[in-house]
């Protein structure tokens, strides 16, 4: 019974924090569509496009954790 209260305890947690990282998600695979959509040298698309596919692929799966780290390496991508 004490495992029990403290899963649904640890899920009631977790909660906010899965809603704010898929938030997160879907906000940084909106930043790479713009940049793409600015048309960057190839070498950037590229490593955009790789970012953009994984980023994807995580959020669909509700792998946001992820996705973050996807959108992290696209801005990593961005920095000059």
């Amino acid at each position: 019974m004490r495992v029990s209260l403290f899963a649904l305890v640890a899920l009631l947690i977790a909660g906010p924090a899965l809603a704010d990282d898929k938030a997160a998600c879907t906000d940084g695979i909106g930043m790479i569509r713009g940049e793409l959509g600015k048309n960057p040298a190839e070498p950037l698309q590229g490593k955009l496009k790789k970012a953009l596919r994984v980023a994807e692929r995580e959020l669909g799966e509700g792998e946001f954790d992820e996705c973050l780290d996807a959108v992290g390496d696209a801005r990593r991508a961005l920095k000059p």
